[in-house]
């Protein structure tokens, strides 16, 4: 819309509203990207930018507001911190710290992930946390992938938030790397209960990487809420 137009609009008396997108303003030029983003002034903007508006496609078409959300930026080696996690009421960082990718992933870097079962890659996307439970790897937690075909099959792959001994710095030393998981996205023993503590109960966990197939087809990120809606029906209210 041309501004002459819009002030012929308005001359007319004619009360018009713009959306952000419509009047190409940037996504990432939100409240509520603007107040995490100066807690987490690592985190890279854009990626944080994706993670909220992500998260607010799924509530705006139905899916429960969470309390925190965590963002994993994949683009980033394994030998810095990138998982992030944040209080959304009281705008605050809860944590920064290390994160592992599947070992058939890529080695310090992850380059490939995976839906399939028993692939031993990480999953991009949308995620909603779930139930904590003991397993054999301690006190971990469950949750469920949001994009059909991308990470859906989370619950059967077991991909899990778990404590594991090879999130270690002193790894980092010796071969450049932490260690790596079978898929699963897990943190240091030392701050496993405080992450899952977080995150349990239905939070949201977005993990990044520039894919170009999938930046360009997720329905969160391109927020096509009858595609969301229709995915998130059988978990609404969750």
């Amino acid at each position: 819309m041309t501004y002459t137009f819009r002030r012929l609009m308005l001359a007319l008396g004619v009360c018009v509203a713009f959306s952000s997108h419509a009047l190409g303003a940037s996504p990432a030029a939100t409240p509520l990207v603007d107040k995490l983003a100066r807690v987490a002034p690592k985190l890279d903007r854009k990626v944080l930018a994706k993670a909220v508006s992500a998260m607010e496609c799924a509530t705006s078409s139905g899916m429960s507001p969470a309390q925190r959300l965590a963002v994993i930026d994949f683009s980033l080696p394994s030998s810095v911190p990138r998982l992030w996690i944040f209080d959304l009421k009281r705008r605050k960082l809860v944590l920064e710290d290390l994160v592992a990718h599947g070992q058939n992933s890529g080695e310090d870097q992850a380059t490939s992930f995976s839906n399939v079962i028993g692939s031993n890659q990480s999953s991009i996307g949308l995620f909603r946390t779930s139930e904590s439970y003991i397993g054999r790897h301690g006190y971990s937690l469950r949750m469920d992938g949001l994009e059909p075909g991308v990470n859906d099959n989370a619950r059967d792959r077991a991909i899990v938030i778990h404590a594991a001994d090879y999130v270690d710095p002193s790894w980092i030393d010796r071969q450049g790397r932490i260690g790596r998981s079978q898929g699963c996205p897990a943190v240091r023993p030392q701050v496993a209960q405080k992450v899952v503590d977080s995150l349990k109960g239905g939070q949201f966990m977005f993990s990044y990487y520039p894919d170009p197939r999938w930046l360009a087809s997720s329905p969160y990120l391109k927020c096509e809420p009858r595609r969301v809606a229709a995915i998130i029906a059988p978990r609404r209210g969750s």
